[in-house]
């Protein structure tokens, strides 16, 4: 009878002695007044990015470890081909992707639940469309064999100045191509004309005699990248949404501060020297708080995201790139940037 007592005691002392021990441990992780030195352990953001001048600053902020910082953890996904983000993103196997104003529209018009969060830039130049010695104006692209990525932005670039010149796709002989491989076969003399981004339009205009026909610095507003997420990711983790919008303008900042190893980063990235990687960004207008701002307010020029979406809608529609009409409606969502902009007045 007394060991069965004595053993009792026992057991509740040990059972008090855990409970203590569990309370205490609790007490000291909750504690506000503990410092969180925890690292970001949750599932990583899985973000897509493709070889833009306006996407790289995303590797200075994992280098620097700013999404760290941000309490967000982030996988970066590169893709040789843009293309290959986009399905990528639509068919659920990314979280966000950096894409164009008018690559989103036409996700949503095929039925993907895509949101723009953050204006990334604008390209002003970047974007070109490069022909063969011998053709000097747009028009003169009237049966000639032109090259570009279809459904993607240089395509875009490309109807856009044929139809400013009076002509459409069924004017040329198009050539659906991987962007890297169009210009490939634009160098090799397989093609007259090509649709290409930097890096590619080095490669493009090393083929003697060649010359920009148009760029994008010609259609001010036309193409802007963007930070996109799935609605499913935007309902399922805002914070990490929130935090990922925090670290693009703590990298900007960051670049400013450290411009020498931020070219160092983003150049390693492109597989370029500096000084190439700063040639290529003279053709891209990063976009800080003031421009995302900005960006989100209606408008009636193509400064406004809501009115460049609905102009790029019709022209979409006209020229075969979407089937039908997207719902615009749902298609932004400014409150992550101005949520930021709100913390930075406090």
């Amino acid at each position: 009878m007394k060991l069965r007592t004595l053993l009792a005691l026992l057991v509740v002392f040990l059972v008090s002695l855990i409970v203590s021990v569990s309370c205490t441990r609790s007490e000291q992780v909750s504690s506000p007044s503990t410092p969180n030195t925890t690292p970001v352990t949750s599932a990583p953001i899985k973000l897509g990015l493709n070889i833009w001048a306006g996407f790289f600053p995303w590797q200075v902020a994992k280098e620097e470890k700013l999404f760290e910082a941000n309490k967000v953890n982030v996988d970066l996904k590169w893709f040789d081909a843009y293309l290959d983000s986009i399905n990528a993103l639509r068919a659920g196997q990314l979280d966000a992707n950096g894409q164009t104003l008018n690559d989103v529209i036409s996700s949503v018009a095929a039925g993907s639940d895509q949101v723009i969060v953050l204006a990334i830039d604008n390209s002003t130049g970047s974007d070109k469309i490069i022909a063969r010695e011998g053709i000097n104006s747009v028009a003169e692209l009237k049966g000639k064999k032109v090259a570009a990525e279809e459904g993607t932005v240089d395509h875009f670039l490309l109807l856009l100045g044929l139809k400013q010149a009076g002509l459409t796709q069924a004017d040329i002989q198009f050539r659906p191509l991987e962007t890297g491989a169009a210009a490939a076969a634009f160098v090799a003399g397989q093609v007259d004309a090509v649709g290409v981004f930097a890096p590619f339009t080095t490669k493009a205009l090393s083929r003697p005699g060649s010359k920009e026909l148009f760029s994008s610095k010609d259609f001010p507003g036309a193409i802007s990248d963007h930070l996109v997420v799935s609605r499913k990711t935007l309902n399922e983790r805002p914070q990490d949404i929130q935090a990922l919008v925090n670290s693009w303008f703590a990298t900007l900042d960051f670049m400013k501060v450290n411009s020498k190893k931020s070219y160092e980063i983003m150049a390693r990235r492109a597989g370029v020297s500096i000084d190439e990687y700063k040639q290529f960004e003279k053709g891209v207008t990063l976009f800080g708080l003031e421009e995302n701002l900005k960006a989100f307010r209606l408008g009636e020029d193509m400064t406004s995201l809501q009115y460049a979406a609905e102009e790029i809608s019709k022209f979409l529609v006209s020229t075969g790139l979407a089937k039908q009409t997207p719902d615009l409606s749902k298609l932004f969502d400014e409150r992550f940037v101005k949520a930021y902009a709100a913390k930075q007045k406090t």
